[in-house]
């Protein structure tokens, strides 16, 4: 991926041996104008993903709800992804296989479940990146090839719920709570959400190179469906 901040050639060789004079006086002229814009423009193309997302509260793991209704089971073609970022740019990704359930009460809503994502399934958009992240430096899936997410509570907000669960990945466990929203379609019900974490609380610790240092936040996306169990 290419550096955000932008490598300008040498004022004088942006002249021509055939400008004029006074060609060469106009351009001098404007590259103290021209220099900051660039680099403003390279600056806002470097932002932090993260900042437009909800940070998930964090705090030692819970016990797991205790739910009743009706349990439904996540359908294929659901989807954990996340976006991580460096000071160059940022990669999207996510896991091609992820599984779980979710427990429905009163008024359709969701008052229970878990999620279980294979981290050997894991992708992203760099072929090369796809192989780092499975090591040590980040999933390290050799050693834990399942992450898992156990809803302990959900409340009602003003724009959908409030989902609280223990994320254990890693080998590390620690309970998050963010915003979510969820539906019913008919015996489809579906549950979306999009928060930050910091990698850092899970063991992922690796910075990236001196010149391209990775960023402690990390985008996790929770798309996904589920169905009456059969």
């Amino acid at each position: 991926m290419e550096s955000c901040i932008p490598t300008l050639p040498p004022a004088r060789a942006l002249l021509s041996n055939n400008i004029n004079h006074h060609q060469n006086n106009i351009i001098m002229k404007s590259l103290p104008f021209i220099v900051p814009t660039v680099a403003t423009l390279a600056l806002f193309s470097c932002e932090n993903p993260a900042d437009q997302t909800t940070t998930a509260q964090t705090a030692e793991s819970a016990p797991a709800a205790e739910a009743t209704g009706t349990r439904y089971v996540i359908a294929s073609g659901s989807k954990v992804g996340f976006t991580g970022s460096k000071v160059t740019g940022s990669h999207d990704g996510g896991f091609k296989t992820v599984s779980g359930f979710f427990t429905v009460g009163e008024g359709d809503s969701v008052s229970g479940g878990t999620i279980d994502i294979d981290m050997t399934s894991v992708f992203s958009d760099d072929e090369k990146l796809t192989d780092h992240l499975k090591s040590g430096d980040f999933f390290k899936v050799d050693e834990f090839p399942q992450s898992k997410f156990t809803v302990t509570a959900v409340s009602k907000s003003e724009s959908g719920y409030q989902v609280s669960g223990n994320l254990l990945m890693r080998g590390v466990e620690k309970n998050i709570s963010f915003p979510a929203t969820a539906s019913k379609d008919g015996e489809t019900i579906t549950v979306k959400a999009e928060f930050d974490i910091n990698r850092k609380e899970w063991g992922i610790v690796y910075g990236g190179m001196a010149d391209d240092l990775i960023r402690d936040e990390v985008i996790i996306r929770f798309d996904l469906t589920a169905k009456p169990e059969a």
